[in-house]
């Protein structure tokens, strides 16, 4: 937006004054293996349809003691089988300790598209130079990753990060500078920036916001989840001109996405920064992958978006799909990138390895979309997307139908406070393009012992405040 882009600039040149402008430069590392970034299209394979190694991603095994511990709800650090892992072969060993391993189908992941088995990804790069992006981390690689995705996001640019927790971080400590940067010292209440929350945003949005409140150059405002209605009339009344919106496109614990459409045009009216975190959207809608502002036909209307590698890419890391402007200021700015270690190259390879490979295999997004659409004819329940959230009530009966869903063969964890308001606790069920129809048969046949599904609500109303 016009406005923005100014006050940006305003902030960038204030920057450049006081020499704190940071740069990337891009380290071009040997050609090992001839992996290098001109030849890495090449090494790519694509298939039509899902191949063995796929279920991988669905299909795990737990042992006999894991099993009954998690079963009995017994306390565990993780150390159940430390003695089968240090003799060797932890699945030969399992079996011969605990008689037999059990086989589950994970319905509680965020591989939405199952790219985590995807043999492309798996490439010998070497870890890189270990350093933050702004001394030595930044690479060739880096840069190629950052470039398919501010084309996949339509945008002009784009910034890589550790993870998408230090991704929205990153964005609202810059944002907090902006009135600092452009005034030379802090701001009046009118030229402090307001941001306008969702009550049910992930907690990434909710401590950026909290550390940039804390800067004293931020004023927040939580709007009712998804109400139109309450936000216009917040920023109907805000007497400041800078001003932000951010939201989740798609809501992690409640499966339904923001009224896009709605925001953009309050974008129209009011000139507002629209921000979105598109972590559970991004590769697998929109016709080529491009996230929730994509299906909804709204990208241009979208300034910044941030997202994740760690969810349908199978893979890790966080992105801020920006202009080159904002990228600037929140490279020179946002703390949780500038002082973090830049992503190892095998990470950087494979991420980028699935930006493609998630383009190209639309087969994967086509699968989820059926899945989704098989469930709600199944059960009847209007879900929204492949995020579905199964309100049960009580702490005490989500446990207990998680452990039902172990018992019968399911990964689907019990989904309670303080992630959830109290009573509203869930089952989260996740689909993948991995999954069969017969495993979502088997699952909603599991389901039916434990849950009426004409009694079940599939996402909470109780739209509390976390911030």
């Amino acid at each position: 937006m016009e406005y923005w882009e100014k006050r940006v600039e305003e902030a960038l040149t204030r920057l450049e004054t006081l020499k704190l402008l940071r740069s990337l430069r891009p380290i071009h590392l040997p050609n090992r293996n001839e992996n290098s970034p001109s030849n890495l299209h090449q090494k790519f394979h694509f298939f039509d349809g899902p191949r063995k190694w796929d279920r991988a991603s669905v299909e795990v095994s737990i042992s006999e003691t894991t099993f009954q511990k998690w079963l009995n709800d017994i306390p565990s650090s993780g150390d159940d089988n430390d003695v089968i892992l240090e003799n060797g072969n932890a699945s030969d060993e399992a079996q011969q300790s605990d008689g037999k391993l059990r086989k589950l189908i994970v319905f509680s992941g965020n591989d939405y598209l199952g790219l985590s088995s995807h043999p492309t990804a798996a490439l010998d790069y070497g870890m890189g130079p270990r350093g933050s992006a702004l001394i030595c981390g930044y690479t060739s690689y880096h840069r190629l990753l950052e470039s398919s995705l501010a084309d996949l996001k339509k945008k002009e640019d784009c910034l890589l990060c550790p993870t998408g927790f230090s991704a929205n971080m990153a964005f609202m400590t810059a944002v907090a500078n902006v009135g600092m940067l452009i005034a030379g010292r802090k701001p009046s209440n009118n030229d402090r920036v307001a941001i306008f929350s969702d009550a049910l945003n992930h907690a990434s949005i909710i401590d950026g916001i909290r550390l940039a409140e804390r800067l004293g150059n931020v004023v927040a405002f939580v709007y009712r989840h998804c109400d139109m209605l309450h936000l216009d009339t917040l920023l109907s009344n805000c007497p400041m001109k800078k001003r932000v919106v951010v939201t989740d496109s798609l809501f992690s614990m409640d499966g339904d996405f923001a009224p896009m459409t709605e925001l953009a045009k309050l974008r129209k009216k009011h000139g507002f920064l629209l921000v979105i975190d598109d972590a559970h959207a991004t590769f697998v809608c929109g016709k080529s992958g491009g996230g929730a502002a994509e299906e909804f036909n709204c990208e241009s209307d979208v300034d910044i978006c941030i997202g994740t590698l760690s969810k349908a890419a199978g893979c890790h890391g966080g992105f801020i799909a920006c202009s080159k402007k904002w990228k600037l200021l929140i490279q020179s700015r946002g703390r949780s990138f500038i002082f973090s270690t830049s992503s190892p190259l095998p990470v950087i390879a494979a991420a980028h390895a699935a930006v493609v490979v998630a383009k190209k295999e639309t087969w994967r997004r086509i699968a989820v979309r059926k899945r989704v659409q098989e469930f709600r004819e199944l059960t009847g329940i209007p879900v929204e997307s492949h995020i579905i959230s199964i309100v049960v009530g009580s702490e005490d009966k989500a446990l207990q139908a998680s452990r039902h869903l172990l018992q019968l063969g399911f990964h689907i964890s019990a989904i309670r406070p303080p992630t959830v308001p109290p009573n509203s606790c869930r089952l989260r069920v996740t689909l993948s393009a991995v999954h069969t129809t017969d495993d979502l048969r088997s699952l909603i046949d599991a389901l039916s012992q434990c849950i009426n599904f004409k009694e079940t609500e599939v996402f909470s109303t109780d739209s509390y405040s976390k911030l």
